[in-house]
């Protein structure tokens, strides 16, 4: 998976799946595995997740198997038998406006503010992964160009210019930077123990903030928010605002407009503006 480009979260989540996959088939040799051990497998694991984990857990067993044809421990990959789930298309995603985006900033507190809001505006108005906050060295913050240099999915570099204010916040931030534990760390964010801010840790302090945030606002109780969720309040207030959905693919880094399309179908309003120019007159219906 390393020599494939894998990122260190999807090593460790394609690990897990096909260990517990494993062991599942109790004791049987893998290669005598086929297509129905796959699927009972996800059956049972489709009752407690859904479609989209399901498919995740089949695309961990189907590279497992590519690895064993690799290194000639295995003949076939039963797992290309297997269809994936059809899962729900054109889904609205969750997002806040931008005035509860603002509303919610209030609720980040305590010794490290200033370095956890940092972390929500990059996520909120640049629109990045949690994954790609968690991997953002000091190197790639070009304060001179006003940019952020982001390694994201499928291993591409993606160049991001970056709101003055946020150019301003990233100062302080690397400025007011803990030392870290290791001296060759480059780690832009870092953690209370001096090592790189882990995805967990980034995902805590959302959790936290959008709890407090929620315990205030009746609205957005029942709404479920998540790091992922400020990127699909990046990508809508873009598309609110005019941008052409190809500047927001590339800003997205998405490696196709279909999945930048998904947030073509946020705006109800939009909706009801347009169907508001149409006029049946009366009399064409007697």
């Amino acid at each position: 998976m390393k020599q494939a480009g894998y990122t260190a979260a999807t090593q460790k989540e394609y690990t897990r799946e096909v260990l517990a996959y494993l062991a599942s088939l109790d004791g049987l040799d893998v290669d005598k595995a086929g297509k129905m051990h796959i699927i009972g497998f996800l059956v049972a694991k489709q009752d407690s997740t859904g479609d989209r984990t399901r498919n995740r857990t089949l695309s961990a067993i189907r590279s497992f198997y590519t690895a064993l044809a690799d290194f000639e421990l295995a003949t076939r990959n039963p797992a290309l038998e297997v269809k994936k789930s059809k899962t729900e298309k054109n889904k609205k995603p969750v997002y806040l406006e931008e005035e509860e985006l603002v509303e919610s900033l209030a609720f980040i507190e305590g010794r490290y503010r200033d370095r956890n809001i940092a972390i929500f505006l990059l996520m909120s108005y640049c629109g990045l992964r949690v994954g790609e906050v968690h991997r953002l060295n000091l190197k790639d913050f070009k304060k001179t160009k006003g940019t952020i240099e982001v390694f994201g999915k499928g291993r591409k570099w993606n160049e991001i210019p970056v709101p003055e204010v946020l150019l301003s916040v990233l100062d302080e931030v690397e400025k007011d930077r803990i030392t870290p534990y290791r001296a060759k760390e480059e780690a832009f964010f870092v953690s209370q123990k001096g090592q790189r801010l882990s995805i967990r840790q980034i995902q805590k302090i959302a959790e936290q903030t959008f709890a407090a945030f929620k315990a205030h606002n009746p609205k957005v109780t029942d709404m479920k928010l998540s790091c992922h969720k400020l990127r699909h309040t990046f990508a809508t207030m873009l598309l609110k605002n005019g941008v052409d959905i190809r500047v927001v693919k590339e800003l997205l880094g998405h490696a196709s407009i279909e999945t930048t399309m998904i947030y073509t179908h946020v705006n109800d309003n939009q909706k009801k503006q347009a169907m508001s120019t149409i006029h049946i007159p009366l009399h064409a219906i007697g």
